[in-house]
């Protein structure tokens, strides 16, 4: 992969981005092979990738996802066919276990969830019928209101509020209703987590998968770098992608966005198999991590024979002024200040802000991937047409 010093001459590209998570590395290859034009990366860490980042465990050789589990899915063709030219991807369907007071069941709640909890045998609509009659009505726009309202208290309390209140560090009455929204729920036993179309894991893993996307030599990354140590650098003309925090680029002018991030804990064991599934999440609040993975069953085509297997604990917290922010909280508080931030944002001139950081909204992979395709299209390759 091409290097650049952060102390060589900023200005010889055309296009700076700021970041190399999917949708920066989107937008790098896109400028380079589309527009043929030089692009710098600059990433504050020592690797790309953001935190879709994988690497090898040495003693067992499965790959780690180092900031937590990835799995790639859509529905969208133009972002499958987009991927495919960079890698292929395995047969990996996603499917979650939860851990609620010593007993497993199913996420999404599906019918087994609802039956094992219940002790019951229903079928499709009795539990429909007995879901509605444990639903509980109210006019507040909240991640709890809308849970109770869809799943009643019992579902709420035992697989939502604990683990909830654990992974974003902040009551669910102060998360927006959509943060429920994300989850089905199910009359079935379909227990895959998602429904897309296309599912899987990079087939030789992601950090290949990534460094395909920026192979152009056209594309220099500097890694370890600073972009706020040469913004005074930088031309009115020169474009900027930015994908850092929206808040951090106008120097918490209007307060600091409200960020979680996590930490977390890595052990190989030496036994085959340690919890059976990828994920198992733990929903009760005394269980002070919110999961445990499991790197092996991504891939179970490579590492069935491998004798031992890596785990790692989750834990989250509020992120601090010296941490990495993952995920944004969006409290109401932190949707007043976005408000703000994005007015200003508008405002300035060769600047594209993009990414979960840039946009302050939870994206996935393919959502980032889709909005840089977007963002290139209807910004950078029609300006270049004109």
């Amino acid at each position: 992969m091409p290097r650049a010093q952060i102390d060589t001459n900023p200005q010889e590209y055309k296009y700076i981005i700021v970041g190399s998570g999917l949708y920066g590395l989107t937008m790098a290859e896109r400028i380079a092979n589309v527009l043929h034009e030089k692009v710098l990366i600059i990433e504050k860490r020592e690797v790309v990738g953001g935190n879709a980042y994988a690497y090898l465990e040495p003693t067992t050789g499965i790959e780690v996802h180092k900031f937590g589990s990835h799995i790639f899915h859509t529905s969208n063709a133009k972002v499958w066919n987009y991927v495919n030219e960079f890698t292929s991807f395995n047969n990996y369907r996603h499917r979650v276990i939860a851990i609620h007071r010593n007993s497993p069941y199913v996420m999404p709640i599906n019918l087994m969830t609802i039956n094992s909890f219940l002790g019951t045998n229903y079928g499709p609509s009795e539990a429909a019928r007995w879901l509605q009659a444990n639903q509980q009505t109210g006019s507040e726009n909240s991640f709890q209101a809308s849970a109770l309202k869809a799943i009643g208290s019992e579902l709420y309390e035992a697989f939502y509020r604990g683990y909830t209140q654990k992974q974003w560090q902040i009551d669910p009455q102060l998360l927006p209703s959509e943060t429920f929204k994300r989850l089905p729920i199910r009359f079935n036993y379909n227990s895959d987590y998602f429904t897309d179309k296309w599912q899987g894991i990079p087939s030789h893993g992601f950090s290949q998968w990534f460094e395909n996307m920026i192979k152009n030599p056209l594309i220099d990354v500097s890694l370890n770098a600073n972009f706020f140590g040469i913004r005074s650098k930088i031309r009115p003309d020169q474009v900027v992608i930015y994908t850092g925090p929206i808040d951090e680029y106008f120097n918490f002018k209007y307060g600091r966005l409200g960020w979680r991030t996590t930490d977390f804990e890595v052990e190989v064991l030496n036994v085959v198999d340690y919890q059976g599934n990828s994920v198992v999440n733990y929903c009760d609040l005394e269980v002070p991590f919110t999961r445990i993975h499991e790197f092996k069953h991504f891939h179970p085509e490579l590492y069935a024979d491998v004798e031992g297997t890596v785990i790692m604990r989750e834990y989250s917290r509020v992120s601090t002024p010296s941490d990495d922010p993952y995920y944004p909280i969006n409290s109401p508080a932190d949707r007043e200040k976005l408000y703000k931030y994005r007015r200003e944002s508008k405002t300035e001139k060769n600047v594209i802000f993009g990414g979960r950081l840039g946009t302050y909204q939870y994206l996935d992979m393919h959502m980032a991937i889709a909005a840089a395709l977007s963002d290139f299209e209807n910004n950078l390759l029609f300006a270049s047409k004109r």
